[in-house]
């Protein structure tokens, strides 16, 4: 047996850890002999009372797996928000017109459909897409097809390019030698017009004749199958006057159907901004090599905030960077410009719904583009299938609110996931989702671009009020969901929502759901509370409003503040919440002592957990019951916490290699400091009596837990994420003394005797050298020696 280390410092005799027993705890101490229990027994049963799961103990829940997976659920919604500042709420600028470099530019009407008017296309519009337009994979069938059938049905998402192919392809079949210069040979036919009335144009005697014909029709139209007849009569007039057509369907993400139908390929956006930088910058080639390396650098594609730019918008971010290059336009300009990218996609997607809702069709099928880029917002990285459920929830409750006299019916096979996923600006990716405390597979759908969900919650947010109760009532809808990928994501948005209008978002989300009778609701409320907090334009208001409730007499506010106050964001600093959390840990008895150490333990997760752990050995080294109930409850709240509840991966990038560890184990591996002030608290918690049971309990769990390694992988790596070099980096500060080796002792002596899956002696031998050592390494002589447990009685 090695010598024993100095030992933690011993309680004073007014300490409550100063009647300790002699030996070690047995397993079952028993009662009185007169049948009554002990005064010991009654502690130890009023804390085990105390110590009751206080978040997750609802029966439809599936146990402290819903932990891990409500903190994973956390950390992915504030990632895919892109959360932190306030730099992604709406400024009430519009880049409509701008002059960069000789050329009167006119960008993003908020009526699109009022600048597509009837004419011809002017000469000089289609040799600027020649001198722009880059051809994408694709474009070679297309052309062949249109030269084939004369008219070609081109599908696309709105801003994709579809118009621009569509120009670069009738300018080329129809650039034919020897036509009258400046007669213009395409025409831009009026978008009231249908197939019918088109080909009635072609046929026209008294319309003069031109080589090319482009028809784009409105978002609303539904351009199928069915209309195939009136496309073969389009095409045989076509070929009689020896011209073609190009029919631009808005809003399809599928190829439109029948044999006319065309999927508009991608354009290839970088080649768009190579091109039309070098047309602003043509007569100076190293400013156009400087807006090059300009439209690569990280802080302005972190501006942008999209993956794949539009052609226009690739347009549109060539002309800011060579304004700013050419000094019309400072680099916060610039930036500004880039963030307004996201943005205005967002307004073009909501602009129009009420024009498209007062044309004649399904109400609820034309909000329902609507309601999954809203859904998909709050959603995002969540399951497909997950957000599509909600998106038709959404939809519901948009035609509602559109039409309180009529409910709407609800398409049961409608849903096109190619089709929504091009209208979205969307991806769908493999990933994970937790269920069942498992983690299994699962097909996520996220936006190709972080800047898109928080674009599209300020839109709806800010400009279309009448949208604010269906969404909110959605919100309440999801709070009560228990899939934790799916509540905890529409908490965060609600605090993002509550943080562009606090006074609406406090009283229509957040003071309901504080109060509710549901623990579920409650955290909801909290989780909005701590994202408003993280804006800095709310931080103040938010701190006073969970302090008043931490100090109030109603019990679900103190509840849900404290919750609040564990996520480091709803009061001052962490010396202040754990003010407020002790307050409402010992009040009336310490009857809210748990949620209260909960959140006093995911404080610990954070960036300063010494100043947590400080404040847990005052609460045990304090005269008052309630404290030292509240001190012991917290460490044996922190001992049974696995990292993974509790993670802050902004707050603690460094503790992510443990994430699987108790957080103990894993704050004395990553956090060697910490080890000493850890066992130290362990020790005051396995030596007192009323929290004796319950400490023993988590250390035979963390023994079970290496046991299982041992056996799963042999001889794990000394100074890799296991629990064993966890128990190595904690324990040996902890068992300083005879005493606290008994205890260790006993525990694996139950184990090595456990009739049904005895642990084999050597893996004893190794687990108690890792707890009295440090040692993690095999010692093959240890069998020869004395000192370490055995299967002897």
């Amino acid at each position: 047996m090695p010598e024993p280390q100095p030992s933690p410092e011993r309680p004073e005799p007014d300490h409550p850890q100063a009647d300790l027993p002699q030996d070690p705890p047995e397993p079952d101490p028993g009662d009185r002999p007169d049948g009554e229990p002990s005064e010991q027994d009654r502690a130890a049963t009023r804390f085990r009372d105390l110590a009751h799961d206080p978040l997750f103990a609802e029966a439809e829940q599936d146990g402290p797996g819903d932990l891990a997976a409500a903190a994973r659920a956390h950390r992915e919604a504030r990632a895919s928000l892109g959360v932190g500042g306030d730099w992604n709420s709406f400024e009430n600028a519009r880049f409509e017109r701008a002059t960069v470099g000789g050329h009167h530019q006119y960008f993003f009407a908020t009526r699109q459909s009022a600048a597509v008017t009837g004419g011809p296309v002017p000469e000089a519009e289609l040799r600027r897409v020649r001198t722009v337009y880059r051809e994408p994979e694709g474009y070679v069938e297309l052309r062949r097809a249109l030269r084939a059938q004369r008219v070609v049905v081109l599908g696309g998402a709105p801003g994709t390019g579809r118009t621009c192919t569509a120009l670069a392809l009738l300018d080329e079949v129809t650039g034919r030698p020897g036509w009258p210069t400046g007669t213009d040979r395409v025409l831009r036919v009026d978008p009231a017009l249908d197939l019918a009335a088109l080909t009635e144009l072609v046929t026209g005697a008294e319309q003069r004749e031109h080589l090319g014909h482009l028809l784009e029709l409105p978002a609303h139209a539904d351009l199928t199958g069915h209309q195939e007849f009136q496309l073969d009569a389009l095409s045989a007039a076509l070929r009689k006057r020896d011209s073609y057509a190009m029919v631009v369907v808005s809003g399809a993400g599928t190829r439109p159907a029948g044999r006319y139908g065309r999927l508009c390929p991608p354009a290839p956006t970088d080649q768009v901004l190579r091109a039309r930088l070098a047309e602003q910058l043509t007569e100076s080639p190293e400013l156009l090599r400087s807006a090059e390396q300009l439209a690569e650098l990280p802080e302005l594609r972190e501006a942008i905030g999209l993956e794949r730019l539009r052609p226009v918008e690739a347009e549109h971010l060539a002309d800011r960077i060579a304004g700013h290059l050419l000094g019309a336009r400072s680099r916060d300009e610039l930036l500004a410009d880039c963030r307004e990218l996201a943005r205005q996609q967002a307004h073009e997607w909501f602009a129009a719904v009420d024009q498209e809702l007062a044309a004649p069709g399904d109400a609820a099928g034309l909000l329902h583009p609507a309601a999954t880029r809203i859904a998909l917002a709050v959603l995002n990285g969540a399951p497909h299938s997950t957000v599509t459920e909600a998106a038709h929830l959404l939809t519901w409750e948009l035609a509602l609110a559109r039409s309180p006299e009529t409910p709407p019916a609800r398409p049961l096979f409608c849903d096109d996931p190619i089709r929504d996923l091009a209208l979205l600006r969307a991806e769908l990716a493999d990933g994970e989702v937790a269920a069942a405390g498992l983690t299994v597979p699962a097909r996520l759908v996220r936006y190709q671009g972080r800047a898109l969900p928080a674009a599209v919650l300020t839109e709806v947010w800010e400009r279309h009020h009448a949208a604010r109760p269906p969404v909110v009532r959605w919100l309440r809808m999801l709070a009560d969901d228990p899939r934790p990928h799916l509540w905890i994501r529409a908490a965060i948005a609600a605090g993002e929502l509550c943080a562009r209008d606090f006074s609406y978002g406090y009283q229509e989300l957040v003071r309901p759901l504080a109060g509710a009778d549901t623990p579920r609701r409650r955290v909801f409320a909290a989780l909005a509370l701590d994202q408003a907090a993280r804006h800095p334009s709310h931080r103040a208001v938010v701190h006073r409003l969970v302090h008043d409730w931490a100090a109030g007499d109603l019990d679900r506010l103190r509840w849900t503040a404290a919750v609040a106050l564990g996520y480091g964001n709803a009061a001052g600093s962490v010396r202040q919440a754990l003010d407020a959390l002790g307050r409402i840990g010992t009040r009336r008895e310490g009857a809210q002592a748990a949620i209260a150490a909960v959140n006093v333990v995911r404080l610990l997760a954070g960036g300063e957990d010494a100043a947590v752990l400080r404040r847990i050995g005052e609460w045990t080294g304090r005269r008052q019951a309630a404290y030292q109930d509240l001190g012991l409850l917290c460490v044996v709240k922190l001992a049974s916490t696995e990292l993974s509840e509790v993670w802050d991966d902004q707050a603690a990038p460094e503790l992510a290699p443990a994430q699987s560890l108790p957080l103990p184990l894993a704050l004395a591996l990553l956090r060697p400091d910490r080890a000493r002030p850890l066992a130290e608290l362990l020790w005051t918690a396995l030596n007192t009596p009323r929290s004796a049971e319950a400490a023993t309990e988590v250390l035979q769990d963390w023994l079970d837990a290496a046991a299982e390694e041992l056996a799963a992988a042999g001889e794990p790596a000394p100074d890799g994420p296991t629990v064993l070099a966890g128990l190595a980096a904690l324990l040996p500060p902890l068992l300083t003394d005879q005493r606290d080796r008994r205890r260790l002792d006993w525990l694996l002596r139950r184990m090595m005797n456990d009739p049904d899956d005895p642990l084999p002696k050597d893996r004893a031998q190794q687990l108690w050298r890792a707890a009295t050592t440090g040692t993690t390494r095999p010692d093959p002589g240890a069998a020869h020696r004395g000192g370490e447990p055995d299967a002897r009685g």
